[in-house]
């Protein structure tokens, strides 16, 4: 007879994806629910991790010379409506005031779903000579896009958080030279941050942002066998400049259109990593983003030993706390195989037991969280090996996902095999025509999937789906 699932855990796996998803958010205490679909409240768990990106994040780009700024939520509907491409692509994302109180406005504002059309009006005030340039700033803020039916936390939702970087520069190639920059500091957040691998590429005409002359994008492949895109870098060219009448005067007292770029990650990526690492256990993290690193959990057989241990482990607290690190004691009465699933659950990395045993013998006993294993560690090392400990688990994360990112990805030269590998939920890699069409048809005969990303444009063979020369090496895969 199979024993009842423990309802204080996960009573779903991995496989059975919405629901074991679902508890996650939930039991790891990283979402709640609002009475507005599609708007989640981030509880302090989840947004640790998005302060400990942005931290990163806003480093490497500070340093690389980007300035903060914030600009208004709301933007004048004839702002929006300058740039038509790129109105096009949001117009049916984009939620709208209408009414303040019971006065109706002369104009309707548009609630932010990005910030071209408030940010470049001000751009075109502010740039008036070559020495204005370049113009690089970011923000912090959250935007809200209207547009589908079934949100997912995280992974779609009606509002979030996000940075926007706005940046103008003189000369093309300065410009072409962000994107990749900033592409480049996206896989570092994904490598270094959440412990992923990526596919750095292009976007197809069709798939890139409205507006912009090409997007590039990197991308991760899920173990639910669809991919997602994490994050993406705009060449605007001067499509924007045109629109908002943004110009300079060069060295010569010529007029004369920059070049810009945008650029933004989200707190999509948060859900990218849980369905990357997690388990039927539940959250699985890394500990650069976790915020708490270690739980320490007293075994104590006897009442008589409660203070003796107690001692011992309040002092071991102290002296991980000077190592920078994020430490928690559970004193609670709960048994300690409770403590044990209710602390893997909810994601924290290593766990640090004490007992009588323990501390005659000067040690502790530490189990890690990705893959079980445990090890005694000397109380007197631990300032050095438990360090030590954390990172291995980053990099095992790492190692991990890179292989599955390797053992499930397929290339291949006709239809019959990429259905195929759809069908089995793989990633593919083949050629393509660059033809619109055989990309729609592409997306029509497999069920769905499409086209992710451009990696190289000099191919060798022909397309997967006309038999044409092949213009592209392309990514194909079902994707959220």
């Amino acid at each position: 007879m199979v024993g009842k699932k423990d309802t204080k855990g996960l009573t779903a796996e991995k496989d059975e994806l919405s629901q074991w998803y679902t508890q996650i958010l939930q039991k790891a205490e990283l979402i709640e629910y609002t009475d507005i679909s599609g708007a989640y409240i981030l509880r302090p768990r989840s947004y640790f991790i998005w302060e400990k990106v942005k931290e990163y994040f806003d480093d490497k780009i500070k340093k690389d010379g980007v300035r903060n700024a914030s600009f208004p939520l709301l933007i004048p509907k004839s702002n929006l409506m300058k740039e038509k491409q790129h109105i096009e692509g949001f117009t049916p994302e984009v939620a709208w005031v209408t009414k303040s109180g019971n006065t109706k406005l002369t104009e309707p504002l548009a609630i932010r779903p990005t910030s071209e059309t408030i940010m470049y009006p001000a751009y075109s005030k502010w740039i008036r000579s070559y020495r204005d340039l370049p113009l690089r700033l970011n923000q912090w803020c959250n935007v809200v896009r209207w547009e589908f039916k079934n949100p997912i936390p995280f992974l779609r939702s009606r509002e979030f958080l996000w940075q926007e970087g706005h940046s103008v520069f003189e000369t093309k190639q300065e410009a072409e030279k962000e994107v990749k920059t900033i592409q480049d500091f996206y896989e570092d957040v994904y490598k270094e941050m959440y412990a992923i691998p990526v596919i750095k590429g292009r976007k197809t005409e069709k798939e890139k942002f409205a507006g912009a002359d090409f997007t590039l994008t990197v991308e991760a492949f899920l173990p639910s066998g669809k991919a997602i895109q994490g994050a993406t870098s705009h060449m605007l060219g001067q499509n924007f400049a045109k629109a908002f009448d943004i110009s300079f005067l060069d060295k010569n007292e010529k007029k004369q259109l920059p070049w810009q770029t945008s650029w933004g990650i989200t707190t999509r990526t948060i859900g990218v990593a849980i369905m990357m690492h997690s388990d039927d256990k539940g959250l699985v993290l890394s500990p650069k983003i976790a915020e708490t690193q270690i739980i320490i959990i007293p075994i104590i057989p006897k009442k008589s030993e409660e203070s003796k241990i107690m001692k011992k482990v309040n002092e071991i607290k102290d002296k991980l706390e000077k190592e920078n690190l994020r430490v928690d004691i559970d004193d609670s009465n709960n048994s300690p195989g409770f403590k044990f699933n209710e602390w893997e659950m909810k994601g924290v990395p290593l766990r640090i037991e004490l007992g009588p045993r323990d501390i005659k013998d000067n040690q502790v006993m530490t189990a890690r969280r990705d893959n079980k294993d445990k090890q005694a560690v000397k109380i007197k090392d631990l300032n050095k090996t438990i360090p030590e400990i954390l990172e291995k688990i980053h990099q095992s994360l790492y190692t991990k996902a890179k292989k599955f990112l390797k053992d499930n990805t397929i290339e291949v030269k006709n239809m019959k095999e990429l259905k195929q590998a759809i069908q089995e939920k793989k990633i593919v890699k083949t050629s393509w025509s660059g033809n619109q069409d055989d990309e729609e048809a592409i997306k029509d005969e497999t069920g769905g999937a499409k086209i992710l990303c451009i990696t190289d444009d000099n191919p060798k063979g022909k397309c997967v789906y006309s038999n044409k020369k092949a213009q592209h090496t392309v990514f194909i895969a079902k994707s959220y």
